[in-house]
């Protein structure tokens, strides 16, 4: 991405239809993922392949096997190895990973063999960086790994809290990386984060409630219901608009 660009939303849909809300949205492209409210999983092969057909927006792909923490065993980083090769295979334009090292720092020898793994797809680091021992070396790791970017909060709850050291990873960064701020950002909030953190890519959900379709609804969930989010187009456009909003045109 130029300088003269308009800055680039990135969008995490959970599922097929989120991720054509984002594109009709005005998204510049698409993290396909499930779980979200876990923090993001990979998504099924079948999702990952309907996606693929139904974008004309590049398609990045997160790759994280469970919950919880980012040092995986054998059996998870061999998953998350086949995970890239299908990928890869599928024709997707990228995948998110992030492998952590017991002591907290980046697992550059498998984070190295999922980027070898990758082979011609872009390669973003996602936010396991935030909860590294050292957010600012774990970028550096990042760039000598040969990662396209970094998805980052700043190492806060959300974007605007960790907006300070954001700053400071798009000044480090110096253009070897992309630094894509995410956690929280809306369009009440995209324009401020633009304009303190440097950052011109940005990363959001965008998602909404959506409303059980069932004629029948049972008296108890027994555990095996939850909310209906998906990406609302609606608010894509908004938070695309945000971002766009006093920048020169492209």
């Amino acid at each position: 991405m130029y300088a003269h660009d308009p800055p680039l939303l990135e969008v995490a849909a959970n599922s097929l239809a989120s991720a054509i809300a984002a594109q009709q949205g005005g998204a510049g492209r698409v993290e396909l993922c499930s779980a979200l409210e876990l923090g993001g999983l990979t998504p099924s092969h079948a999702q990952i392949a309907l996606a693929r057909e139904a974008l004309r927006i590049p398609l990045v792909v997160l790759v994280r096997p469970r919950a919880g923490g980012f040092l995986y065993d054998d059996d998870e980083f061999a998953t998350m190895l086949r995970d890239v090769e299908t990928c890869a295979s599928l024709g997707c334009d990228g995948v998110a990973i992030g492998v952590l090292d017991a002591d907290g720092g980046v697992d550059r020898p498998r984070c190295a063999a999922l980027v070898a793994a990758a082979g011609r797809m872009g390669v973003a680091f996602h936010r396991a960086i935030d909860v590294s021992r050292d957010p600012l070396q774990s970028l550096e790791d990042a760039i000598a790994l040969g990662c396209v970017r970094v998805l980052s909060s700043g190492a806060q709850a959300d974007a605007a809290a960790g907006a300070a050291l954001l700053r400071e990873m798009v000044l480090r960064a110096a253009g070897r990386i992309v630094v894509m701020p995410g956690a929280g950002i809306d369009a009440g909030n995209a324009a401020a984060l633009r304009d303190s953190t440097g950052a011109r890519e940005f990363h959001a959900s965008c998602k909404a409630g959506m409303p059980c379709a069932a004629r029948y609804a049972p008296p108890r969930a027994l555990g095996m219901t939850g909310a209906d989010t998906r990406t609302d187009a609606e608010c894509v456009r908004r938070l695309v608009a945000a971002l766009r909003a006093g920048q020169p045109p492209g």
